[in-house]
């Protein structure tokens, strides 16, 4: 039905949540391509506009509206914060749930009108910059035909397959700073902060800031083995440092929680608010609010005192950080590299880099389970020199 092997363009969109250095990711692929003279457009609003692609209707998709032809002038974009071509989180493989789902006309409508309108464009390869969701993506479209180079893209840093995810050390530097000012803050008033902070499934984002921001502890969906989360005896383990500290008298402190620890609220707890693609908002939930309550309410009953303590939510501000230098070489290696793969016809690859930035092709393969079609995620493992880290710098009593 589709034949994508005569096709000379390509074509480059960005999709899910924004990521520090995004711009160098962009700008380094469309310059590849432009400087090997291989056409390539980028898409705005990732797979939002391709997905609803009626090729009876001429204004469906359109120049300067849609889509744009890139050229040299996007190499100014590379220090650039927030995402050039714009993105959203249109899921357009939301009801694949198995490889028999992809023949199912009714499942797999939104993925065949993204070939349908790559196709009309005279597109030959797509690179996907993305998260989980937009990597599953991908593989479908790879499994339907079309040839597809992934870059991985998450200030998570859970993606399995690649040590470091451009932007994460950036939004670490953001992150760092909030923290260290709420810290000031709490020793200046005798108060606490916890600070929730993203990450959906796992704790790097949250450790890593934490270390970074001199917290005091830090807490993660790596620190909870229980599926429904035991939030009094989560938050007497919060009580606890706090009265450790004061028998060193010290009545101040910042905490941080991972935004993630909401899936594992109890039910009357749980975030239910989904943006209009149904993905689930766990940043509505504000766990670290939740938690901020108990370990209060704890606290009166442990002491017979009050003791003030501020919730405070670092998100969104930590997606469109000015990026370090470590994340605009990564990200440009990584652009880099998805040039590289499409060279060698290296498609249905996910662009990783292995020790000093050699660029390195992970199949598909090897990212995603065979029948869910689910991709592998990669938390903080319990015991690793990391997570014990983590461990080591929080309060002791010895300190």
């Amino acid at each position: 039905m589709f034949d994508f092997s005569n096709l000379k363009k390509a074509a480059i969109l960005f999709s899910g949540g924004p990521a520090p250095s995004a711009n160098a990711v962009i700008s380094s692929v469309a310059l590849n391509f432009i400087n090997a003279k291989v056409p390539i457009i980028g898409f705005f609003f990732g797979f939002e506009f391709l997905e609803d692609y009626d090729g009876r209707n001429r204004y469906s998709l359109s120049a300067g509206v849609h889509y744009q032809a890139l050229d040299a002038t996007i190499s100014r974009i590379r220090n650039h914060r927030g995402v050039y071509l714009k993105t959203s989180r249109a899921n357009p493989g939301r009801l694949i749930k198995s490889p028999q789902d992809l023949d199912d006309p009714e499942k797999n409508r939104r993925l065949l009108h993204i070939l349908e309108a790559l196709q009309a464009l005279g597109v030959g390869c797509l690179i996907t910059i993305g998260g989980d969701d937009t990597l599953k993506t991908a593989n479908f479209l790879n499994r339907l035909g079309l040839p597809v180079i992934h870059i991985p893209k998450t200030i998570d840093n859970d993606y399995f397959g690649i040590a470091w995810t451009f932007g994460y050390w950036s939004s670490v530097q953001a992150s760092q700073e909030a923290l260290l000012n709420l810290k000031a803050d709490a020793e200046s008033t005798g108060s606490y902060f916890i600070a929730e902070l993203m990450g959906r499934k796992a704790g790097w984002l949250t450790y890593a800031a934490g270390i970074a921001g001199e917290a005091v502890q830090m807490i993660s969906t790596e620190d909870v083995d229980e599926e429904v989360l035991d939030l009094e005896r989560l938050a007497e383990r919060i009580v606890d440092t706090m009265l450790l500290r004061e028998k060193n008298d010290k009545y101040y402190g910042v905490i941080c929680v991972a935004e993630g620890l909401a899936d594992r609220l109890p039910d009357k707890y749980r975030p239910t608010e989904t943006d209009r693609h149904g993905n689930v908002i766990l940043g509505t939930a504000e766990v670290g609010r939740v938690l901020r309550d108990a370990a209060e309410r704890l606290y009166h009953q442990r002491t017979g005192r009050k003791k003030k303590i501020i919730y405070k939510q670092i998100g969104y501000e930590t997606r469109n950080a000015l990026p370090i230098s470590f994340d605009v070489v990564m990200s440009s290696m990584l652009g880099y590299g998805a040039f590289k793969l499409y060279k060698n016809r290296q498609f249905g690859c996910m662009v990783s880099v292995s020790d000093n930035f050699s660029i390195v092709g992970v199949p598909f393969e090897q990212l995603i389970d065979p029948e869910t079609l689910l991709t592998k995620l990669r938390n903080v493992p319990k015991g690793s020199d990391f997570y014990e880290l983590k461990e080591a710098l929080s309060y002791k009593l010895s300190e």
